[in-house]
Order: structure tokens, then C-alpha cells, then sequence
């Protein structure tokens, strides 16, 4: 059987170290795992007009349809001010909604945040957490991915070649795969 996951990455920069990050966590997962990115650059903001109104624009419901297709969500985002990027904060507004509608409901998540810092983008992940919890997406509580000092892990062309870092990676993409077979 199939198990679809969908990574939403935080960070629109074409060299984003999340991004990195993220690519390297998708080649973790057992094989009958099918990882798909979902792009989350050029959806429109939030507005529950068109919601009410019926207005919906395209990208939102294509958004929309590609995360309802998903068994499980896998965010990796830097931090912005103490908090997620505003694009992801979007994004998951757009999924929360029309209410009773939430594409988000049930669906296991991990949080992996990606600093080059020594702080790991903690603040982003426990804000990301947070929205989790009302979102109700069961969310792997350990091992914490907090990933600092990304820039000393990344080799020039985006892997990371650390058995250490890899070993943690996979301890994480292990813990996911448990709440996700826990929760289906």
C-alpha cells in the first residue's frame, strides 16, 4: 500500500536551505512511501470572502485538492522573525478552510526547522506547532528537529554527507512513520 506525503517547505528561495533539508529527508522514507512537494509560492492570500462569496481562486482549490490527496504532511521551514514565513502560515490557512472543510484534519505531521543559527529555528517550530494542535494534525513530538548550523552540514551541492546528521534524520523519518502507521 501506497503512503502519500506531502512536503510543504517554508522557504521560497531557490538556494533555500530548507528546501535542501527537505530533499534530503525525502530520500529517508521506506519505499512504498510517495513523497510529493507541494508548492506553496504564488497562492493567494488568505481572504474568507471568496470562501463565502464562492470565489475560490484556482490556486487554492488546486492547493487544496493536493493536500486532501495526502496521508501525511512533512513541513520543513526556516524562521522569520521568531515564527513561520508568512507564505506557510498562508498555506495553511487556505487548507483550514471554508470551516468544516479543513484539508488539514487527522493528518500526522512532523516539523523539521532549518536555521543557518545556532537557535535552529526553534521559535518557528513551536509557532508551527501551535497552528498543528487547533489544526488537529497529530505531530511527532520526538526526536525535536531543531537543525542548526545548516550551513556547516550542506555540502556545495545540497547533500549532507555527516552520518551523525543522516542517522538523526533517519530517527526522525522513523518516528514519523510510526504516527503515521499509528494513525491510519
Amino acid at each position: 500500500m501506497t503512503i502519500n506525503i506531502g512536503v510543504l517547505v517554508g522557504s521560497l528561495r531557490k538556494g533555500s536551505y530548507s528546501k535542501q533539508v527537505a530533499k534530503v529527508f525525502s530520500t529517508l522514507f521506506p519505499e512504498e512511501y510517495h513523497i510529493s512537494f507541494i508548492d506553496i509560492n504564488g497562492l493567494d492570500i488568505y481572504n474568507q470572502d471568496f470562501d463565502d462569496e464562492g470565489n475560490v481562486p484556482e490556486n487554492w482549490k488546486t492547493f487544496r485538492n493536493a493536500i486532501g490527496k495526502m496521508d501525511a504532511i512533512l513541513f520543513v521551514t526556516p524562521e522569520y522573525n521568531r515564527s513561520v514565513p508568512g507564505v506557510l502560515k498562508n498555506a495553511l490557512d487556505i487548507g483550514s478552510r471554508p470551516a468544516g472543510s479543513s484539508v488539514w484534519n487527522a493528518k500526522p505531521a512532523a516539523i523539521v526547522s532549518v536555521s543557518p543559527g545556532a537557535i535552529s529555528g526553534f521559535g518557528a517550530n513551536h509557532h508551527l506547532r501551535q497552528s498543528l494542535v487547533f489544526l488537529n494534525m497529530p505531530t511527532v513530538q520526538q526526536p525535536e528537529a531543531y537543525i542548526g548550523n545548516v550551513t556547516k552540514l550542506l555540502q556545495e551541492d545540497g547533500s549532507i554527507t555527516n552520518p551523525n546528521t543522516l542517522q538523526f534524520f533517519q530517527s526522525i523519518v522513523n518516528a514519523f512513520v510510526e504516527l503515521i502507521e499509528k494513525n491510519s
